[in-house]
C-alpha cells in the first residue's frame, strides 16, 4: 500500500470507475457577505482536498438562501441556495417531529446524483452534489469531509 501524502485526498471507491469530473473556476457573489472571503477561501480549499472522483460540485448559501459561492455545473445556483436553505428548514422541523434531536443534514438520492445539505456555523450552508455512481455510504464520507474542511477554513479565517 503506497504511503500516504498529508494533505493528498484518499480516493475512495465507487460502483463503477469513471472519469473525475473537472470543476469549472469558482464563482464568487454576494461580496458584501460579511463572511465571504473566509466563504471563498474555504470553497477553494475543499475544492484542494475533497475526492472530486465523487464530489461533482459544491455550493455554498447563507442560511437565508443567498448564494456565497459556486462551484458547479448546469445547474442554476440561486435556485439551489433558495432550496437548500428550505430543506434545512425542513429536515429541522422534521427531525424535531421525530424526536430525533438536532438536524445534522439532510440527503437526497435521485436516478443521476446525489446532493445534500448540511449547516455549517453562523448562517452559512454547504451543498454538495455527487455522481450516481456514488454509493450514499461514500457520498457520507466524502460530504463529511468536507464538511469538516469547512468547519476548519471558516474557524481559521476568523
Amino acid at each position: 500500500m503506497p504511503a500516504e501524502v498529508p494533505g493528498t485526498p484518499i480516493p475512495l471507491p465507487t460502483r463503477r470507475q469513471g472519469a473525475a469530473h473537472n470543476f469549472p473556476p469558482p464563482q464568487q457573489v454576494q461580496p458584501s457577505h460579511p463572511e465571504a472571503a473566509a466563504v471563498a477561501k474555504a470553497l477553494q480549499e475543499i475544492r484542494d482536498k475533497v475526492d472530486r472522483a465523487n464530489i461533482t460540485g459544491l455550493l455554498l448559501a447563507s442560511r437565508d438562501g443567498l448564494l456565497l459561492a459556486s462551484d458547479t455545473q448546469e445547474i442554476e445556483d440561486d435556485s439551489v441556495a433558495a432550496m437548500a436553505a428550505a430543506a434545512v428548514g425542513l429536515a429541522t422541523r422534521f427531525i424535531d417531529q421525530a424526536g430525533l434531536g438536532e438536524a445534522r443534514g439532510a440527503m437526497f438520492q435521485g436516478s443521476l446524483g446525489h446532493v445534500c445539505v448540511f449547516p455549517v456555523q453562523g448562517a452559512i450552508l454547504l451543498v454538495l452534489f455527487a455522481r450516481p455512481d456514488t454509493t450514499m455510504g461514500l457520498f457520507n464520507v466524502v460530504a463529511r469531509q468536507a464538511l469538516a474542511l469547512l468547519q476548519d477554513a471558516l474557524t481559521t479565517a476568523n
